[in-house]
């Protein structure tokens, strides 16, 4: 089982300890050494003796504060961000070319702040580190926000909207022909609900659109302040505050892209 193979299963669960114990380069070299000798010289007290060592190290490895905190952990630790990064190269490849564009070059300005901000000596080193760790989810959230737009792109140009206006302007013209009680008057009253939905629907789906777009501008534009303004932050705050707002804006958007997303849904269903 690869290590990414670990990790799906117990993605958002504690740390598998008792995996990495096992499932590591030393451990597996030991036991197959042992085995090859045991076989090789007939000593099977070799064996029986790797046996034990192993179950006593599998008993109390996994559980050690130690071994978490120096070994462990840190696999853990690389495993997520492993993991992470599989997870955005695999958004970044289904995204048009310029918004590819926009994603490395947001990437470079996020490089960009970190080192300025590492260089200027007014930070301290815990409120950087935590302060600069919102910058890598306001990157996930603009690679987020790139698919999705770029899937509301696509279904809105898959939307024939001067057909769908001719269509709604037929279906009025149909209904002032019936009288009450027809039936086709019914099954043109439905068509006219259901096309006038769409209408409205597929308006909202753009508008939102617009909002996702104007947030990623925003972080594009907050990025590139954060490069000219870094140098002179006299306290970590500052950057912290302005992180803090572009991640409000995003939830925001984020909460509409929710939102979108079931309009979306019900527009195909129509």
């Amino acid at each position: 089982m690869s290590r990414d193979e670990k990790f799906s299963k117990t993605k958002g669960d504690k740390p598998p300890y008792h995996s990495y114990a096992f499932l590591n380069a030393y451990n597996l070299s030991l036991l197959a050494g042992a085995g090859v000798v045991s076989a090789a010289t007939g000593g099977w007290w070799i064996g029986l003796c790797a046996a034990a060592a192993e179950a006593i190290w599998m008993l109390f490895a996994p559980d050690s504060t130690v071994l978490r905190r120096t070994w462990f952990d840190k696999l853990w630790n690389q495993d997520k961000r492993d993991a992470k990064l599989k997870e955005q190269a695999k958004k970044f490849a289904t995204l048009p070319q310029d918004s590819q564009t926009r994603v490395l070059v947001l990437r470079d300005l996020q490089g960009r702040i970190q080192q300025l901000a590492a260089d200027n000596p007014s930070f301290t080193i815990d409120l950087l580190r935590a302060d600069l760790g919102k910058l890598d989810g306001l990157l996930d959230d603009f690679l987020e926000m790139a698919v999705v737009c770029d899937r509301w792109e696509k279904h809105l140009s898959s939307i024939n909207f001067a057909q769908l206006e001719w269509q709604i302007n037929a279906y009025h013209e149909q209904l002032a022909q019936f009288p009450g009680g027809d039936d086709r008057r019914d099954i043109c009253e439905k068509n006219l609900e259901v096309l006038v939905e769409r209408r409205k629907r597929t308006s909202e789906l753009g508008e939102n659109l617009q909002s996702a777009r104007g947030q990623m501008d925003l972080m594009e534009n907050t990025f590139r302040l954060l490069v000219d303004d870094i140098v002179t932050m006299r306290n970590a705050s500052e950057l912290g505050e302005r992180l803090d707002d572009l991640r409000t804006g995003v939830e925001a958007v984020r909460e509409t892209s929710r939102e979108t997303e079931e309009l979306l849904r019900g527009v195909d269903r129509r």
